[in-house]
């Protein structure tokens, strides 16, 4: 935990030294001090909303996909499983196309609602209570999430200014992001990291079985509950705020589980910590690998997530 402390608050500094063009350190270091380049201080000044929310985001994303996996005994499990991504995606192209193209907050605020919504679909298709198992709940999520992309490749193909927006918000990104965004979803980030903490016992008991969590005297069905609520509300503020970014969510837990072995009590923490710094560090390389240009984050995660889950799988890592 210290280390991932460290590691993490060393590449948030990093990040506010490094973008897209070159910049001394020194230039830098003066801009931080107040006496700095007016037009480096700009830049400087946009890095700090980004590395914040950027960590934020990761932490969000990989707390959700620890508790999916937990949940759903899942090593594949992530956000995707209940739809909060494609909801999200759906509700952005639903709204573009009533209104046109929407402002940050707009965007952010049909993203949002529109993960809750497929969340509570999915949860009233699967069944809320644990006498059916999880396997329902799973299917449920895959049912909406081809409903959906559906809907969305049809509304993209027959409404070019619906494509126009939305292709450059489904990858995923973290440049012109604003400090106030993290103002209108403090509150169910919050909620979701304290219930993420909460039921670290149970999530423990439930890794052992069903049968063996109940005579530990846990309620399966609240502790289920209780976590796929808290991994909603932090993917769908995740998504709210940087748009659909993969991987995170599937990638981490597994690090963290390697690192932490099988008790939540420490793997969610270390969830929040490991998540921050692997999407703070991707959206530092994603400035820097193609300068002058920049790369969306949501690419970075993807080409550096695939070839992880698929050296998991050969070393047996993830096993079904």
């Amino acid at each position: 935990m210290a280390a991932l402390t460290v590691l993490l608050g060393a590449t948030c500094i990093l990040s506010l030294f490094l973008g897209s063009r070159p910049n001394g350190v020194a230039d830098v270091v003066d801009v931080l001090t107040g006496d700095g380049e007016p037009h480096l201080a700009n830049v400087v000044a946009s890095r700090i909303p980004r590395t914040v929310l950027g960590a934020i985001v990761g932490a969000a994303l990989a707390v959700s996909g620890t508790l999916i996996q937990g949940i759903t005994r899942n090593p594949l499990g992530e956000p995707g499983i209940l739809g909060i991504g494609v909801g999200a995606s759906a509700s952005v192209v639903t709204g573009t196309a009533l209104f046109g193209a929407l402002s940050a907050t707009g965007t952010m605020g049909f993203a949002m609602l529109g993960a809750i919504i497929a969340v509570a679909v999915v949860l009233v298709l699967g069944g809320r209570s644990s006498a059916r198992g999880i396997v329902p709940l799973i299917l449920a999520g895959a049912v909406v999430t081809a409903v959906l992309y559906a809907y969305i490749n049809a509304m993209v193909l027959t409404l070019p200014q619906v494509f126009d927006s939305y292709r450059f918000w489904m990858v995923g990104s973290l440049a012109g992001v604003e400090l106030s965004r993290l103002g209108q979803v403090l509150v169910p980030l919050v909620i979701g990291f304290c219930l993420a903490l909460l039921i670290a016992r149970g999530m423990n008991a439930l890794a052992l079985g069903e049968e063996t969590a109940i005579s530990l005297g846990f309620r399966v069905g609240a502790t289920r509950l209780i976590g796929i609520i808290a991994a909603a509300l932090l993917a769908a503020v995740a998504t709210a705020i940087a748009g659909p970014i993969s991987f995170i969510g599937l990638a981490v837990p597994h690090i963290i589980f390697a690192l932490m072995g099988e008790d939540f009590r420490w793997r969610v923490p270390a969830a929040l910590l490991g998540g921050a710094l692997a999407l703070v560090a991707a959206d530092v390389l994603a400035r820097v690998i193609i300068r002058p240009q920049e790369l969306m984050v949501g690419i970075v995660t993807a080409f550096i997530g695939a070839p992880f889950l698929l050296m998991a799988v050969r070393r047996g890592a993830v096993t079904t």
